[in-house]
């Protein structure tokens, strides 16, 4: 099997990006090792402070966010990072070709279970000139490369950089990341659903029909029996999703009007879309499609449906519909 090292050969890419990959996965390596370690290491739990979001910080939040931190600063590629765990970017120097976002440990209320969790990253071509936030806000189209690293049985590493994308396993033995599927493809149709179904009350009326129709199953009018799946980590749930096919969604709620969308932008719903479209999939909020989608800040959130892309295109057709009047009994 190729080693990582040698499948980026392969591909038409820039030396210094095949570096700041290499630099990624080895710092994932490490990470995973922690993981792994768990309460051997004393990692595990939560901290006194909260990140940019209000969230609680696990240790292991900000273990692995340090990590890769130092790791990209002594890689020379990289002009500036953002993270989940930062309030502002962090430019790193002068020089590099790339900006990096990434989100250290998604999923991490999984720690102190032994659940899935993962790392998942964006790179985009950093611009002339001084570096701010504003030179983070680009759309997901501009992504030169991007994936995530899955902590679970296996550390698996799924990677586009425009050219399909491929699935590595971590060799125990060896410390290297070797290709176990050069060509991800999701199928296009679907029986599988994954969604944080205690939210129901609060979903748009788009969302609460199309749910409401897949749980009828055959006797519905998809006429068809659909399974639920739900992971709590957007990591895990997207590898099922490329690994078999199905539907992923974290759509609009109401439940904190201050705070519709779930999920980050830049960190999560940007790599994750370009790694299901590269593999034949689909994405939208349910009304654009994410990787079109201007951002206004780092930190910004949006609605996120990604998957099979019949059945996302299914979906859309319900966001399409106008639900502003009620039907006539």
């Amino acid at each position: 099997m190729q080693t990582l090292a040698q499948t980026l050969a392969t591909q038409a890419i820039p030396a210094s990006l095949a570096q700041l990959l290499q630099t990624l996965a080895s710092t994932s390596v490490a990470i995973s090792n922690a993981v792994r370690r768990g309460a051997l290491a004393g990692v595990l739990g939560s901290t006194d402070h909260e990140n940019v979001q209000g969230e609680t910080q696990k240790k292991l939040d900000v273990i692995t966010n340090e990590m890769l931190k130092d790791a990209l600063r002594a890689d020379g590629t990289v002009r500036a990072l953002a993270s989940e765990e930062e309030d502002f970017p962090v430019v790193l120097g002068d020089h590099g070709d790339y900006l990096v976002c990434f989100d250290p440990l998604d999923g991490s209320s999984n720690i102190d279970i032994n659940s899935l969790v993962g790392t998942i990253f964006s790179v985009l071509p950093a611009p002339q000139g001084e570096v701010n936030e504003q030179s983070f806000l680009q759309s997901g189209r501009h992504q030169v490369a991007a994936g995530y690293v899955l902590y679970g049985p296996a550390t698996m590493l799924a990677l586009t950089t425009g050219h399909g994308v491929q699935l590595f396993t971590l060799d125990p033995q060896s410390g290297e990341y070797r290709l176990t599927n050069p060509a991800v493809s999701i199928p296009k149709d679907t029986a599988e659903f994954a969604i944080n179904m205690s939210n129901q009350q609060f979903w748009e009326a788009p969302m609460q029909t199309y749910i409401g129709d897949l749980l009828l199953g055959k006797i519905g009018p998809r006429e068809k029996s659909f399974n639920m799946r739900w992971i709590a980590a957007m990591v895990g749930d997207v590898h099922r999703v490329l690994s078999r096919g199905g539907i992923f969604t974290y759509p609009t709620d109401n439940k904190n009007p201050q705070k519709p969308y779930k999920l980050r932008l830049m960190y999560e719903a940007n790599p994750m879309s370009l790694l299901v479209e590269q593999a034949g999939g689909k994405s939208s909020t349910g009304y654009q499609d994410i990787l079109d989608i201007q951002p206004q800040a780092i930190h910004q959130r949006v609605a996120v449906i990604l998957g099979s892309a019949n059945e996302v295109a299914t979906c859309l057709e319900y966001h399409s519909l106008d639900y502003s009047e009620e039907p006539e009994l």
